[in-house]
């Protein structure tokens, strides 16, 4: 669990500062809308709201809070993206690790979806070896 804790806390805070995109992200990028990740025993879930802008807003058991994040447009040759996180605005509460997320945390992780675009996995380097979820697509709620 120690491990999950780390990489939990480490997805609560992943984008860069506000303003990060020079322009909006393009309305088909597979990043855009609502994800859910639920703890592997189900007895928590993070809902992630990712918005055009380059805005987050993440609910994480008692914790709210919103980042900037960065991510290119398109994947690397290794069929990652590289997203920056950092977190702007926290409520101060415990997410669902158990863990108070400090604003200004800045995280960089590397997302890969599969290729239904309705999972996707985010990893701590371009490989599958330490890698969180699958966060799977909400569809019906508003970002």
């Amino acid at each position: 669990m120690q491990k999950l804790s780390a990489v939990v806390l480490a997805c609560a805070a992943f984008f860069d500062g506000p303003g990060a995109h020079a322009a909006p992200l393009p309305s088909d990028h597979p990043i855009l809308g609502v994800w859910r990740l639920t703890m592997p025993d189900g007895s928590c879930s993070e809902t992630y709201r990712f918005r055009g802008d380059g805005t987050t807003h993440v609910t994480s058991a008692d914790e709210v809070s919103e980042s900037t994040f960065d991510i290119p447009a398109e994947p690397s040759d290794k069929g990652f993206y590289r997203m920056v996180d950092t977190l702007v605005k926290d409520n101060g509460k415990k997410d669902c690790a158990g863990q108070v997320t400090k604003v200004g945390t800045k995280v960089t992780n590397f997302v890969v979806f599969h290729p239904s675009g309705a999972l996707f996995l985010m990893c701590e380097a371009e490989t599958l070896d330490r890698c969180i979820g699958p966060f799977h697509r909400v569809d019906g709620l508003v970002i």
